[in-house]
């Protein structure tokens, strides 16, 4: 039930009863995010003279094909790290997981700095991605059961602004790294060396965070159901002492199974459409400049891919306040309108890098501020306590498990579509899925979290 105070006739602010330990909660869960934006994004930056430097001459010629598996690769690592991990962190809990996730893709960041090989590359970017991907599902299982109902969903969309945070920080650097070019064509290092900095971070969430207690008290008293539904069901059975294995709980109880499914396909809707929106944004762009007759179309792409994470930002910072107004179904609804909408804008109407720069930050908005940012809201409120960090993690990154293939058959599918914008809209298309999915499942607004 919404918690509502009257004060001279005025509602309470949501900021009302929020301490200082809500606030390192979300400092830590932030920070944590904004490294994760960070190393994704460097990899994309560096991969040209990454690749100069670690590539044979006569390997050179399929670049292409090595910068997308050193991009599925991480994709790759970071799928089985975030089901992994948060699968770990529903036993040996929120605040410990995290602390390893970040230290360990910190060293093996850092190592990535080191590289001599392209089978190096991969095997350390495989290690930091196995590392990182458990960082988020901790941090939004850590909060949702730390915040007040008010307050909850701005404080995930904050967090969630970490990511785009994240990148803009990565781009920041990058740019001032590529022009003063302190080590020559060995720059590149240095991004991934920065990456090392996240270790410092461990000894703040040692000393600044404390466990969930929502987490401990639902162990100890061994509440082992997925879902309300499946705790109204099992009500008056003695409870056992051994526990199930917390995904297969999420599939054994037929409601869990439902929610778990349904999510999932949202899920994958979102980073299916991401993927095909935002990593063939550059390449657009530069191929609408050169059809100008710019100057300097890359110069172009890098603008309108800020444009593009402003618009993310900006949608991370107001989306808590929008879903708490208009609900969770309608929210999802609306952000995937509005994702559609916006790629039929971008790929078949704009013909300008002038129409790019305007459509980009709206295009941002919708499939990459609004469409994540529902994940870090709305699938905590789905599960209870002993399976949730599971259930987050399995929904955000099985999608991740299928789009890992993507950046490595790019150029195919490009060529089998007819260009990069028939191929963007067909996949975009896939976001038909997300008007009709969101009500199959339930409305969690004002209900409270689940135990």
């Amino acid at each position: 039930m919404k918690e509502l105070a009257i004060d001279s006739g005025r509602a309470e602010s949501w900021r009302s009863g929020l301490t200082s330990m809500h606030w390192r909660v979300l400092t830590g869960g932030f920070l944590g995010w904004v490294f994760d934006g960070y190393e994704a994004l460097a990899l994309i930056m560096v991969l040209l003279p990454m690749l100069h430097s670690l590539l044979t001459p006569a390997q050179l010629a399929s670049a292409p094909i090595y910068a997308g598996t050193a991009i599925g690769i991480t994709l790759l690592g970071w799928g089985f790290g975030g089901m992994v991990g948060g699968i770990m962190a529903d036993y040996v809990g929120r605040k410990r997981m995290m602390l390893w996730s970040v230290f360990l893709y910190a060293v093996f960041s850092g190592l990535t700095a080191f590289s001599q090989t392209f089978v190096q590359l991969c095997a350390l970017r495989f290690l930091t991605g196995l590392a990182m991907g458990s960082e988020w599902s901790t941090g939004i299982a850590l909060l949702a059961e730390t915040w007040p109902e008010r307050a909850r969903a701005k404080g995930a969309g904050f967090l969630q602004s970490g990511f785009g945070w994240g990148t803009l920080l990565a781009a920041v650097i990058w740019y001032v790294l590529s022009t003063a070019h302190p080590l020559g064509a060995e720059t590149w290092r240095l991004m991934f060396a920065i990456g090392a900095v996240p270790a410092l971070f461990v000894l703040y969430i040692r000393r600044g965070i404390q466990e969930s207690e929502k987490w401990v008290n639902a162990v100890r008293s061994r509440r082992w159901a997925a879902t309300e539904a499946g705790a109204m069901a099992s009500a008056g059975a003695s409870s056992s002492d051994a526990r199930p294995f917390t995904l297969t709980q999420l599939f054994r109880e037929p409601e869990a199974r439902r929610r778990t499914v349904l999510a999932t396909i949202l899920s994958i809707v979102t980073t299916t459409g991401w993927w095909a929106i935002s990593s063939w944004l550059p390449i657009y762009t530069i191929a609408i400049g050169k059809a100008q007759g710019l100057g300097n179309p890359a110069a172009w792409a890098s603008r309108v891919s800020i444009a593009y994470t402003v618009g993310a930002i900006i949608a991370y910072m107001i989306a808590g306040f929008i879903v708490d107004a208009v609900g969770r179904r309608v929210f999802i609804f609306l952000t995937f309108l509005g994702a559609l909408v916006t790629t039929v804008m971008t790929y078949a109407l704009t013909h300008s890098v002038q129409g790019m720069m305007m459509v980009a930050p709206i295009n941002g908005f919708f499939t990459l501020g609004c469409a994540y940012v529902w994940m870090a809201i709305y699938p905590t409120e789905l599960f209870t306590s002993t399976v949730r960090s599971t259930a987050v993690s399995f929904i955000f990154n099985a999608a991740r498990l299928i789009a890992w293939v993507f950046p490595i058959i790019a150029g195919s599918m490009i060529k089998t579509f007819g260009g990069i914008s028939h191929a963007a809209l067909i996949l975009g298309s896939v976001y038909l899925l997300g008007l009709v999915i969101p009500w199959l499942l339930p409305e969690t607004a004002n209900k409270g979290l689940p135990d």
